[in-house]
């Protein structure tokens, strides 16, 4: 349809032409409410960055003399640094004369990284960086937000409190 007759009745229907696929061959156009339209738009970018999660860090230090406990119980932090979808950051800190031996530093980091290989994956290996050496680990998969993930678990719990009392409710009757 020509442009001419196109805009002629936008402005009988009192709406507005918009060029939609300025691109294509020929230039796709609407009659619609351009105002409504905009509204909309703005409406899904909202919904969009309230869906949206930022990525942070979380660290984790660790000595070259850490006892296997307390690897341990770092490492449990780890998993659930990981689980809840930060970054994870691992640095081993060198005190005097343990800088000379970095290799106790880079098994750490290797070690840890073996132990939360369910969780995540390296992202950068271990690097010695002055006293310190560090590795960054990403989660496998982005978890939902914190105040998101604990309204399933809700949910999930009370179709099994309903179960259990339809299976009561028999019982006593009979």
């Amino acid at each position: 349809m020509p442009t001419a007759r196109a805009l002629q009745l936008a402005q009988d229907a009192a709406l507005d032409l918009v060029e939609v696929a300025p691109a294509a061959q020929p230039p796709v156009a609407r009659v619609m409410d351009y105002g409504k339209y905009r509204y909309e738009e703005q409406q899904k970018e909202k919904e969009a960055k309230k869906k949206q999660r930022a990525i942070t860090f979380k660290e984790i230090r660790l000595s070259p003399k850490i006892d296997g406990h307390d690897f341990e119980t770092k490492a449990r932090a780890g998993e659930r640094f990981l689980a809840e979808g930060d970054k994870l950051k691992v640095t081993v800190r060198f005190r005097g004369r343990e800088l000379a031996h970095p290799d106790i530093g880079r098994g750490l980091l290797l070690k840890m990284g073996e132990r939360l290989k369910d969780f995540g994956a390296m992202e950068r290996s271990p690097l010695l960086d002055g006293r310190q050496m560090s590795m960054v680990m990403n989660p496998m998969h982005r978890a939902a937000p914190r105040s998101e993930a604990a309204a399933p678990k809700a949910q999930a719990a009370a179709p099994k409190a309903a179960v259990a009392a339809s299976k009561a409710e028999p019982a006593k009757t009979s």
